[in-house]
């Protein structure tokens, strides 16, 4: 049997051993699933999508409860690089071209209104995670600028999306202190945040309102019907509707998932504290950003300005030995001059992509609702997909047929050769990257 990812890389119970984990503010534990509950919905997984899920079910006046194995957000909810993004994974131009123009737009509507859904959520319910505006995404091939003031102009003029502006490599150079870089594109829309304490904060609004968390509560069993039925080791649950809200660490609970939502591995680190102008130096106007690799660099100043760099993957169930010497190299590269500077906290988490890296939606007969699948994007879009997974099971099936419609095919080999695969399918983008 495969090495479960829910405990093949950290403590039981314990959250990573990252910067959010020192700096997040104090959350209260949740006991364990003990007997046999029924509920309307059970969500699986307490990170963006279960709790949005929870949160925004229990306000439509549904008994919600939250199985999580470890605690509330553990895994990459409590673990990402923060940054808040607007719109869908993929650029809209490539979009267009694989589900046509009116889906395209509703797709796209969507993702903005995702962005909202964040901010929203951070302003009703106080949640202070230390949200800040702007994400640039920075080009690092001079070729790119083209198609980076294309996708402004079609973004504005077709979508009537004017958060966008161009950068100039004189501009990209002023905002970034960096000489990898040749230009860009700024959303003012989009923005970064604290996410261990956007996470706690959800989660303290869905308790507020009547939902029921459990942790320490590993659903080892799924069944779908009328009920539904869960497993933990000392429990179960009947519900109406499951909502499988697992994203990376769904395991072996539902093959037919696992064929289109594979898990990789991404790290971060953490400097020292930098002080104030040298952390401006660096990113002059507190932006996060994220660059054109394929494997993407993607960075962002904290609220103490140290530089919180994510960079580098990896395809095996376990995390580099020394991840701090993992991702500094790719740090160095962007930031040559941090070289002197030291390396408080280096950690890893568990993310999941599609093979085109759209989110995979599924609403099923047998009461099973699949969200995930967010390839980087999950700070949103989760978010989003809880709220819209909530709503479907409401009745208003509207925005999740939308998401469901877009085409999410299933890795050559399905769950049994997606892992051996991707390597292979990732040195390529490496080396194009490179050249």
């Amino acid at each position: 049997m495969a090495l479960s990812l829910l405990y093949a890389n950290d403590k039981r119970g314990e959250h990573a051993p990252s910067w959010y984990a020192a700096s997040a503010q104090e959350f209260p534990t949740f006991s364990a699933l003990e007997g046999s509950r029924k509920f309307d919905v059970a969500v699986v997984g307490a990170g963006y999508s279960g709790l949005s899920s929870a949160l925004h079910l229990v306000k439509l006046g549904f008994k919600v409860c939250v199985l999580e194995a470890h605690r509330v957000g553990w895994g990459a909810s409590g673990r990402n690089g923060g940054q808040v993004g607007s719109g869908q994974r993929v650029d809209q131009d490539e979009l267009e071209k694989l589900v046509g123009d009116n889906l395209a737009h509703e797709a796209f509507a969507i993702g903005v209104e995702a962005a909202q859904t964040v901010r929203n959520l951070i302003q009703r319910h106080k949640i202070d995670c230390a949200y800040r505006e702007g994400v640039m995404h920075v080009f690092h091939r001079e070729r790119f600028n083209k198609y980076g003031l294309e996708e402004v102009e079609h973004l504005k003029s077709k979508y009537d999306y004017h958060s966008v502006s161009y950068l100039s490599k004189e501009e990209a150079r002023e905002k970034v202190g960096s000489p990898d870089y040749h230009g860009g594109v700024l959303d003012t829309a989009a923005g970064h945040l604290h996410p261990l304490n956007y996470a706690r904060g959800i989660a303290r609004a869905a308790v507020k309102a009547g939902v029921e968390i459990f942790e320490m509560s590993e659903v080892t069993e799924v069944k779908g019907g009328k009920p539904t039925k869960l497993k933990t080791t000392n429990g179960e649950i009947s519900a109406a509707h499951t909502i499988l809200a697992c994203n990376g660490y769904l395991g072996a609970l539902d093959g037919q998932v696992a064929n289109r939502v594979m898990p990789i591995n991404n790290f971060v680190i953490a400097t020292e504290p930098l002080g104030k102008d040298r952390a401006k130096a660096l990113i002059r106007d507190g932006e996060a950003v994220a660059d054109s690799r394929f494997v993407v660099n993607y960075f962002r100043l904290s609220e103490d300005n140290r530089m919180l760099f994510g960079g580098g993957e990896n395809y095996s169930y376990r995390f580099p030995g020394d991840i701090k010497n993992f991702v500094r190299p790719y740090m160095l590269k962007i930031f040559p001059q941090l070289k002197d500077v030291k390396v408080d906290y280096g950690w890893g988490g568990t993310l999941a992509i599609t093979f085109n890296r759209l989110p995979h939606f599924e609403f099923r007969k047998d009461g099973i609702v699949n969200i995930s699948g967010y390839s980087g994007s999950g700070v949103a879009m989760a978010t989003m997909a809880g709220k819209i997974a909530a709503e479907a099971i409401h009745g208003h099936m509207t925005q999740f047929d939308v998401m469901s419609a877009l085409p999410t095919p299933k890795f050559p080999g399905g769950a049994a050769l997606r892992w051996p695969l991707l390597p292979l399918a990732m040195t390529w983008y490496a080396l194009r990257d490179r050249f």
